[in-house]
């Protein structure tokens, strides 16, 4: 089938999150299954055109333009093709949009920009008209998070009857429910729909705003979240809902989760070109050399003891857990283990990994930055990787942890839940160690069962192998993808 994957941002190209290494990866799978696939995005000025060779598409010209409210804004194609797979790339251009600096925020003011609503209004109808200029007829069009939520909506209204569409089914991810893309109701005015489509409790319509992630969800023929605890723990109530959990419940039938993949050519110690020493779950020793060199690097020692170390590479906020880390900072840093966290985030968590670092010199060391050759040797050097969230849609780097012998410590939320399992309750097939309640004792005492089997080092060896073998690649998820691809174009078509 032909496939049109819609991502505000792709690895390789732009990143500030996790939807973009997903966005790199699942289109590529889904072509290793035998599909076409085309994968657009806005052209942002910190992609590089030389690096990745993009070139201008000479159909359009930079003759189009799209009218947003009392505004028009010209726009170009451009293409890119990955060396690596069949998946062809299409940029949407238009400097006065997404020639900035930030990809959603500006970086001088720390803000989202003000016209976010207008710069991804732009992208979803110029991502349609740019597939009509390539002649691309796509089976299913798969719109990712808040920033393409209007793609379905626009399928849904004013491309119901377009022949070129007619066919066409659309597919909507939801990444993170906490970020929705929501706007004062002059936002509505910039869409070009009629305004019999503004009612309460419309798609369009959301608490006499708009709310883009709502557009997505009521419009797409069916929706999609990145693991299957998540897509239930969304309709639950507000706290994992954010607002949507009723939406939500009401179209549940129309509700898939499917866990995210990890692209092993990239995350996988035994060719992992990032890290000192390549290992494998035949020949392990190779992870005690990336410990070594990762406590060297971090400046903390060990005395010659074997003493775990404890990894994190995370955005340093509530959302993650670090509320619970502060709790117990104190205790958990007395304890006899070293730790090495890579992030940044809230202020409040920078001064108090500075002030640990001061207070355990030899324990604690914080990278207070992005560094993903850092991140791929804490993932080889660590023994234990700590992943304590509130809530967690999918999750990568616990997925990352198992390929690489590095135990995961994790609260039960999301796709945590759905990967690993607690070795104390589970001790044949356990892979990890395991809390439930949001709280800071549970999370404590999560990390001392760790620290205590890890003493018994066969035991230890055991869970490290069980994660290390477990198959949580791409191609299984792209499959299920297929699955509900397909359930999509069986489905009438949504129509407003």
């Amino acid at each position: 089938m032909n496939i049109l994957f819609a991502s505000p941002e792709v690895v390789p190209f732009v990143k500030t999150g996790g939807l973009a290494d997903v966005a790199g990866a699942l289109p590529q799978a889904l072509t290793a299954l035998g599909h076409r696939v085309k994968v657009i995005l806005p052209l942002y000025k910190c992609i590089d055109h030389k690096k990745f060779r993009i070139k201008r598409i000479s159909v359009f010209a930079g003759n189009q333009s799209i009218t947003i409210g009392d505004k028009k804004y010209d726009f170009d194609v451009f293409t890119a093709s990955d060396k690596n797979s069949d998946v062809e790339f299409v940029f949407v251009a238009n400097d006065k949009l997404f020639g900035r600096d930030g990809v959603y925020l500006d970086p001088v003011t720390g803000e989202d920009y003000p016209d976010n609503d207008e710069r991804f209004i732009f992208f979803a109808a110029a991502a349609l008209d740019a597939a009509r200029g390539i002649d691309f007829r796509p089976d299913i069009i798969h719109a990712n998070d808040w920033q393409s939520g209007m793609i379905p909506g626009y399928i849904a209204t004013i491309y119901s009857d377009d022949p070129y569409f007619k066919n066409s089914r659309t597919v909507f991810t939801i990444h993170n429910i906490g970020y929705q893309g929501h706007f004062s109701k002059k936002t509505f005015d910039k869409l070009g729909l009629a305004g019999t489509y503004y009612s309460p409790g419309s798609p369009f319509e959301y608490w006499d705003h708009v709310n883009f992630l709502k557009i997505g969800i009521t419009t797409s023929d069916l929706t999609t979240t990145v693991s299957e605890t998540y897509a239930r723990e969304i309709q639950s109530g507000n706290e994992m809902g954010f607002g949507m959990e009723g939406i939500l419940f009401y179209r549940r039938n129309d509700l898939f989760g499917v866990l995210n993949g990890v692209d092993y050519d990239v995350w996988s110690p035994q060719n992992d070109e990032l890290i000192p020493f390549n290992y494998s779950v035949k020949d392990t020793s190779g992870k005690e050399l990336n410990k070594k060199a990762l406590l060297d690097e971090a400046g903390l020692r060990s005395n010659g003891k074997r003493i775990p170390l404890i990894g994190a590479i995370s955005r340093l906020a509530d959302q993650k857990g670090f509320d619970l880390i502060e709790k117990i900072a104190n205790r958990l840093f007395s304890l006899d283990i070293a730790f090495v966290l890579l992030g940044t985030g809230n202020d409040n968590y920078h001064i108090l990994f500075k002030e640990m670092e001061k207070i355990y010199p030899e324990r604690v060391r914080a990278f207070l930055k992005f560094d993903n050759r850092l991140a791929h040797l804490i993932e080889a050097g660590a023994d234990m990787f700590l992943m304590p969230s509130r809530y967690e849609p999918c999750g990568l780097n616990q997925m990352y942890s198992l390929k690489y012998g590095t135990v995961p410590i994790v609260r039960k939320t999301g796709g945590l839940a759905d990967t690993i399992k607690d070795f104390s309750m589970y001790p044949l097939e356990g892979n990890g160690f395991v809390f439930e309640e949001y709280e800071a004792e549970r999370l404590l005492d999560a990390i001392q069962r760790a620290i205590l089997i890890y003493k018994d080092r066969a035991t230890w060896e055991k869970i490290m192998k069980r994660g290390m073998t477990a198959d949580l690649s791409w191609d299984s998820s792209a499959k299920k993808y297929i699955r509900i691809y397909e359930k999509a174009l069986e489905k009438e078509k949504v129509t407003l």
